[in-house]
């Protein structure tokens, strides 16, 4: 009886012991492209020369956490979560005062890469949406692609409802939806097709400012409502067609008067 009651003890003890280990080996829950998208372009590209350099050092693995010595202009301690890349702490200046570091941020490369070589495309910087300068028209089926993703993209543009220590996280986030917007019409051809897209987003963007409660005091979205109609006037340049599609906007009243400028366009060639 006892030699029962001691193997079926063993077996509980194996049990929780292998749960244990499958829990704490997983991965973390953020990608790489999580971890691009979301932090500011000078941070992320300084956390990749770090993680690329070898300067992630004594990397540890604990309970869905990750600890490392990164080696910057000293060594720092840094501590992050598997949950979230960018909650953590660092011993350097902006970790202390609770900023995203390139440390922490190098940290949670290496726990997703674990040492094994960045391509090209995984250190590509999102700055800003930009004209592809490549005429044509997309696919129905890259068509159908590409407004998924944008769709998908405008979801980290949301409401801000507090409480103020949200705050930051929040920005993250609008932070993200546009670098991820950036890079989808930033690869758009140019076309009347495409130009109806870039037109479609800022009309959505421009409802959720007005009246979908996003609070954009840092001027991250509207930075982007403006790049794009930046990308609208080069669009125009190059294909003079894509100015009838301005028309749509004339009657429109937008937060910021951002459709002036194209509207202006289609008045000066009607």
């Amino acid at each position: 009886m006892r030699v029962q009651r001691l193997e079926s003890y063993l077996q509980r003890v194996e049990r929780r012991v292998y749960d244990w280990l499958y829990i704490n080996s997983m991965p973390p829950s953020y990608t790489l492209e999580k971890i691009r998208f979301a932090t500011d372009p000078q941070t992320f590209e300084r956390a990749v020369d770090l993680y690329e350099r070898g300067k992630v050092t004594k990397f540890k693995e604990g309970m869905r956490s990750y600890s490392a010595v990164v080696i910057g202009s000293k060594p720092y301690n840094v501590s992050g979560e598997a949950r979230r890349f960018d909650y953590g702490n660092c011993d350097c200046y902006l970790g202390q005062n609770d900023e995203l570091c390139k440390h922490l941020v190098a940290l949670a490369i290496y726990a997703v890469m674990r040492g094994k070589k960045l391509r090209p495309e995984d250190k590509e910087i999102v700055a800003g949406p930009e004209c592809s300068q490549k005429l044509g028209e997309l696919t129905k089926e890259d068509l159908s692609s590409v407004k998924n993703s944008i769709t998908g993209a405008i979801r980290y543009i949301k409401a801000y409802s507090g409480p103020s220590r949200t705050w930051f996280v929040y920005q993250n986030s609008l932070d993200e939806g546009c670098n991820r917007l950036s890079k989808v019409v930033s690869g758009l051809p140019v076309s009347k097709q495409t130009t109806k897209l870039l037109v479609d987003i800022l009309l959505r963007l421009d409802e959720k400012l007005c009246r979908g409660g996003v609070d954009d005091s840092d001027g991250t979205v509207g930075g982007f409502v403006e790049g794009v109609v930046e990308m609208l006037k080069e669009y125009a340049r190059l294909d003079p067609s894509c100015i009838k599609v301005f028309k749509n906007l004339a009657s429109k009243e937008t937060c910021f008067g951002w459709e002036a400028p194209l509207v202006k366009m289609f008045d000066e060639t009607d």
